[in-house]
């Protein structure tokens, strides 16, 4: 038998009741059941993004929020800063670039953390930049950037937009959009709300919304202005992502059981006792400076196949961590904490790293990485 573990920062797993809610019979999008149905959703993650505003619901993956973020506030010809510190900053440059934007970037070492008065030191040289666009959590190197910070130096700037990729940080982190000064806050369904991929979250600020009746780059799929007026009437412009919104629905259901506080407090214990476990069995953090709450990376000894590995534990092990993108392919590997994962899932994860890699003939003392992160987790057990 060949039990499956998806520990790969997403998709994540699916909670049961999750799966058979969105099991049940399909119903039609205009209705009032499924009305009654949005209209909770649409409610219920506005804590979580911790704004004010309406969250719009899009049937795309994250990507599609990040698309939907430019071409609804920006100009052909406008200047944007990116702060380009992994996969996910380079796909800000790549989308801003194919509007025709004027693209300046901070080029940080994958694995650091932007520092906020890198930001500021080019809000100053160029008081033009419409937008800053970051990452919160970059996914590919498994790095935090300060955002709260940023925020601050931002919204001092009537003319400039904070917008922020959260498709790892969001319902992980505790995120304040409306006090931090976020003016755009994107995320994904398969991340830390625990479903499927498919559905693309994005919330926009007052001052954002502004923007948006200066915008001139054609859209018509991503129009969020459109998509608004729907939204409030509990309704969509497009055909939705039924079972997935009645799946999200009772997600945020799971996560208000839970508690809020709790979510995070969860996450920051099993990103914790992973990066502290992998510590102890001799491991190199590949996040120098704010490593991510929501999946951790490690470097690999050199000469060590990660490819392979990650390959290899998948197919025979039925474990599924993720390796390296672009010039990190084979020389890293990311392990997940974000979403339906608890404790146990920490040590398993923790457990067949520390038999996969004696397997593979690194010198690893078996239960060194799970006895660290034992000790962080007993005291919170609540049993």
């Amino acid at each position: 038998m060949l039990k499956r573990y998806l520990l790969s920062p997403g998709p994540t797993p699916v909670p049961e009741k999750v799966l058979l809610d969105m099991a049940m019979p399909m119903i039609h999008h205009r209705t009032s059941e499924f009305s009654n149905i949005f209209k909770e959703v649409r409610e219920g993650l506005k804590p979580i993004f911790g704004t004010r505003q309406d969250v719009l619901t899009i049937a795309g993956s994250g990507t599609a929020a990040m698309e939907a973020a430019i071409v609804n506030t920006l100009n052909e010809g406008d200047k944007v800063l990116v702060v380009n510190a992994g996969k996910f900053g380079k796909r800000w440059v790549e989308i801003a670039t194919t509007y025709g934007l004027e693209v300046i970037t901070i080029d940080i070492e994958w694995g650091r953390s932007v520092r906020p008065e890198q930001v500021e030191s080019k809000l100053i040289a160029h008081p033009e930049i419409k937008a800053v666009l970051v990452q919160a959590s970059e996914t590919s190197t498994t790095a935090y950037h300060p955002i709260e910070e940023i925020g601050k130096i931002v919204s001092l700037r009537d003319e400039t937009l904070l917008i922020v990729d959260g498709i790892t940080s969001v319902g992980v982190y505790e995120t304040k959009m409306d006090e931090w000064g976020i003016d755009i806050l994107i995320t994904g369904s398969q991340k830390a709300f625990m479903l499927p991929p498919g559905l693309a979250l994005i919330a926009l600020s007052e001052k954002a919304w502004k923007f948006t009746e200066k915008s001139r780059i054609p859209k018509f799929y991503l129009n969020l202005k459109k998509e608004r007026k729907s939204q409030l009437e509990n309704t969509t412009s497009w055909t939705p992502a039924v079972s997935l919104i009645i799946g999200l629905k009772s997600v945020l259901e799971i996560m208000n059981k839970e508690g809020l506080p709790n979510v995070y407090k969860r996450h920051a214990l099993c990103a914790e006792a992973t990066r502290k476990g992998l510590m102890a069995m001799g491991f190199e953090l590949l996040a120098k400076d704010i490593p991510s709450n929501s999946a951790t990376g490690i470097v690999l000894p050199e000469g060590f196949d990660g490819g392979k590995f990650v390959k290899l534990m998948r197919e025979k092990a039925g474990l599924t961590f993720a390796g390296g993108q672009d010039h990190l392919k084979g020389k890293i590997l990311r392990i997940s904490h974000l979403g339906y994962h608890d404790f146990f899932d920490t040590i398993i994860a923790l457990s067949s790293l520390e038999m996969g890699f004696s397997q593979f003939g690194l010198k690893v003392e078996l239960g060194a990485g799970v006895k660290v992160a034992e000790e962080i987790f007993k005291n919170h057990m609540g049993v």
